[in-house]
């Protein structure tokens, strides 16, 4: 119960110091989404080594209510305050727990929710600073070709690591993995990434 506590704390701490620094700043809101996305979906991808599955699967549930009453409030507006219509927020809440349904491998948990947190982060993060000049648009999504090779080489790279501590998987799972997420990402509106890249990656580790 008491790192379950820590947990709760920990995320809150991450959302109000985003939250403070929105208001403080003229940063693209862009920016203080993806900080939340990166910094606490690293944090939860490592859940499963220090938290049971069921504790997880509650947090999920407790993380989906609080997005939804924030969404509705206002409460965070930092991660609320986008042009576009997105339920990222959501469906991230919601790939949490349902992850721990699909698996009780922790590996495959934190490398499945990495793709979300630092390649999809790290992603929009490159875009934003460096794709003005290469955006196009794919199924409605604006997107960037500088963005995209930075999602599929940290995918890559998430799944290279995995795989010289694991040796479960070869070049060909990696390379095609990384790929069809990186495709994901590019093609899902409202923010279904967030469910469907952790998601995929976790059902082809599974299938091998």
């Amino acid at each position: 119960m008491l790192r379950l506590s820590i947990v709760i704390l920990s995320v809150l701490v991450l959302l109000v110091i985003n939250e403070l620094w929105w208001r403080s700043s003229k940063h693209h809101s862009e920016l203080n989404r993806k900080f939340v996305h990166i910094t606490v979906g690293t944090f939860v991808a490592f859940w499963p080594y220090f938290l049971s599955w069921n504790y997880i699967k509650l947090l999920s549930a407790l993380f989906i209510v609080v997005v939804l009453v924030s969404k509705h409030l206002r409460l965070f507006k930092s991660i609320h305050s986008v042009e576009r219509t997105t339920w990222g927020e959501l469906f991230f809440a919601l790939i949490v727990g349902l992850l721990a349904f699909i698996t009780t491998d922790r590996a495959i948990y934190a490398v499945s929710l990495l793709q979300m947190s630092l390649a999809d982060g790290l992603a929009a993060v490159v875009g934003l600073r460096y794709g003005a000049k290469n955006a196009y648009r794919i199924a409605g999504n604006k997107k960037s070709v500088i963005g995209t090779l930075a999602f599929l080489v940290v995918s890559f790279t998430i799944l290279t690591i995995y795989a010289l501590h694991f040796g479960t998987i070869g070049m060909p799972v990696i390379l095609s993995s990384a790929v069809v997420a990186t495709l994901i990402e590019n093609i899902s509106p409202f923010g279904l990434d967030n469910l469907l890249v952790p998601l995929l990656v976790a059902l082809m580790l599974h299938g091998f």
